[in-house]
């Protein structure tokens, strides 16, 4: 078995899409309007629309309501980039921070 993505569903996906490129500097692959994937070298952040979640059963997800995913990126200098990032970020849950 082989994980391919990891999903948000989101009701405005060009402007989800355009913060996941500037996160993480990977310019996103639009499959249509509603579906766009960021490819990285570990993995594939998926952004859908909310008008696809019918495809995977009425009501499986709900955007901006789930807090049960956590996205995390590995990078070399936490510091460096949570300071690139800080005019990008409205709001931060958990700063961003060294981990073993």
């Amino acid at each position: 078995m082989k994980l391919i993505s990891v999903r948000i569903i989101t009701a405005d996906v060009p402007r989800l899409v355009s913060f996941y490129e500037k996160v993480t500097g990977a310019d996103a692959v639009w499959g249509n309007e509603l579906f766009a994937e960021i490819p990285t070298p570990l993995g594939t952040l998926a952004i859908g629309s909310d008008r696809t979640v019918p495809l995977f059963g009425e009501g499986s997800a709900e955007p901006a309501a789930n807090r049960s995913a956590i996205v995390e990126f590995l990078v070399d200098d936490v510091d460096a980039e949570r300071a690139r990032l800080r005019g990008l970020l409205t709001e931060v849950v958990t700063e961003p921070t060294d981990m073993p």
